[in-house]
């Protein structure tokens, strides 16, 4: 059974950091690459970050490229999202979720399964 169980999120003040984790089961990360995704209330889900199957390979949207840092552990069949420089605007519910269409890796219908999501809250 495919799933995907997203951990980490909290409250943080301004300039504050944050780590979330994403746990696959029922399929390896070396066969599909994963997204995270946020939307914030009345606001569209929009692609944060990605990771390439195989090589790994790492793609920021531009609102968080130099401040969040995407990475996986394969023995643990998990993918993290380090945030750091967190600013009120990244405040937000955080999605990850397996790709299975390449059309546009910030394109929420390239994907299949989604997590819960996890609540990222800055603020002071």
């Amino acid at each position: 059974q495919v799933q995907l169980v997203e951990s980490g999120g909290g409250l943080v003040q301004p300039g504050g950091s944050l780590r979330l984790s994403c746990a696959a089961s029922g399929f390896s990360l070396d066969s599909h690459g994963i997204g995270w995704f946020r939307q914030a209330p009345g606001k569209e889900r929009e692609g944060v970050s990605y990771i390439t199957r195989n090589l790994g390979s790492p793609y920021y949207a531009d609102s968080v490229k130099d401040r969040f840092t995407i990475s996986r552990d394969n023995a643990k069949n998990t993918v993290y999202l380090q945030m750091n420089s967190l600013k009120a605007e990244d405040t937000a519910v955080y999605y990850c979720a397996r790709r299975t269409k390449f059309t546009n890796w910030k394109s929420p219908s390239d994907y299949d399964r989604w997590g819960q999501g996890t609540q990222v809250t800055v603020s002071s």
